[in-house]
């Protein structure tokens, strides 16, 4: 390989991945497994091809709104207990929102750009989250 990707610095141990599962197990999920007399979701999951198509469509569209799309924030959600959810209803779900800065076209403020800071990357409303990936259970999965 000519050019290896960079090691990612946010790497952690499967040793603490394996802590923090079982800690959501313990902590979480039983709580949620108590309510709802069913076995809620530990874990979800997203094909390669998913999250790629996901990161074209954020980053073009986004460009398209004005925003450099810089990452992609993970929210967890309970689904409604509603019929239309099926065996879904009343379990944790995962979504995904893209985050960015909205691209600043006034050259003025170039000039007095040590005066400010940087603003934060902020969800971006105008594009759709992602949502839908294929849940853990039954039976539970443990990392």
């Amino acid at each position: 390989m000519k050019n290896p990707p960079a090691k990612p610095s946010q790497l952690i141990t499967k040793e603490f991945a394996k802590q923090l599962n079982v800690n959501y197990n313990n902590r979480r999920a039983s709580l949620t497994a108590k309510k709802a007399q069913k076995e809620d979701a530990n874990a979800i999951w997203y094909s390669l091809e998913e999250l790629e198509n996901y990161i074209h469509y954020i980053k073009t569209n986004g460009a398209k709104d004005g925003y450099n799309v810089d990452g992609i924030r993970f929210y967890f959600g309970v689904y409604p207990e509603d019929e239309k959810h099926g065996e879904k209803a009343g379990l944790t779900t995962l979504f995904l929102v893209p985050t960015g800065k909205k691209i600043e076209q006034n050259t003025a403020k170039i000039q007095s750009f040590a005066l400010t800071q940087e603003p934060l990357s902020s969800d971006i409303q105008s594009l759709e989250p992602m949502n839908y990936g294929n849940i853990g259970r039954p039976p539970s999965l443990t990392y």
